[in-house]
């Protein structure tokens, strides 16, 4: 069965078009995303299978942009096995795909794309459901960049943990995610915030890993927040709602209050990754807690 949710949803910003591209279902346990919410008040909002695990999304964002397409995150990608498939709930066909096409590359096609056209590929952080999809399958077993024309950006303390994993961290962390593309020479490495083409900027959100980034994307005076994991879901607006896969929980806490009271003063559109649901939302405050606005 396909994932119940639409392949891609476009909109405006200022000149600029966006595109939500579903890289595919995900399928996780509901405990471990929402961490020390109890179940009673988490199932409130979005319900568990029968093996405790809440349906999500690996959404991608292609921008428009006038310097060439820029991707954000390009979800987990083929290079894994059925098991690995199974343990994380990964979800791959998509309606409209063709036989044994990637969801990812298959909203590109719709939107009459190709791999090579992409310019820019900017990694929030180099988990295997973010990516994935930066590399695929060589016949030979191996792996090599799924966008061959696109340097690739990520934060360089994020490519360094990534490749100095422990025993927490090491299931997370795939090399043949990232190691072909600096084998290749096309990584890009940012310190900090910084502008990676006009208008669209990375800005560092700590916590979910100590290097996450979320992406601003500015034009005509409208900004989008491409968000990763400091906000998964929409159901994850409230900000001690975190995941137990957050490595430092409380930092994460510190960048969701600065990130969401800039976006509700800004009235910025937030683009949710992992949200099944709800592509994009904006938030406001209700005096008691952050949610999206109505």
């Amino acid at each position: 069965m396909p994932f119940p949710m639409p392949l891609v949803e476009s909109r405006p910003l200022g000149r600029l078009r966006l595109h939500a591209i579903q890289a595919g279902g995900q399928r996780l346990d509901g405990g471990a995303m929402f961490g020390v919410v109890p179940k009673v008040l988490w199932s409130r909002r979005i319900a568990a299978d029968d093996r405790n695990r809440i349906q999500m999304g690996m959404r991608c964002l292609l921008v428009e942009h006038p310097d060439g397409l820029v991707l954000v995150d390009t979800g987990a990608g083929d290079k894994e096995d059925a098991k690995f498939y199974d343990i994380y709930g990964i979800e791959t066909d998509a309606q409209g795909a063709g036989p044994g096409e990637l969801p990812l590359l298959a909203g590109l096609r719709a939107l009459g794309h190709a791999p090579e056209d992409v310019r820019l590929v900017i990694s929030t952080h180099l988990h295997f459901d973010h990516a994935g999809g930066n590399t695929r399958r060589t016949p030979d077993g191996g792996a090599t960049a799924t966008f061959p024309n696109a340097t690739y950006v990520v934060q360089r303390g994020e490519y360094e943990y990534a490749t100095r994993t422990n025993e927490r961290t090491a299931a997370s962390y795939l090399r043949h995610n990232f190691e072909p593309i600096h084998v290749a020479g096309r990584w890009r490495f940012v310190e900090g915030a910084c502008e990676i083409v006009p208008g669209i900027t990375v800005r560092p959100t700590p916590g979910h890993t100590p290097w996450h980034q979320s992406v601003l994307v500015t034009d005509g005076g409208e900004t989008c927040c491409f968000l990763g994991d400091v906000v998964p879901t929409a159901h994850h607006l409230p900000l001690p709602w975190i995941m137990g896969y957050d490595v430092e929980p409380l930092v994460t806490l510190e960048s969701k209050r600065a990130l969401l009271t800039d976006a509700e003063a800004g009235e910025w559109l937030l683009c949710f990754e992992h949200d099944a649901h709800t592509g994009f939302g904006r938030v406001r405050h209700d005096g008691k807690a952050y949610g999206l606005a109505p």
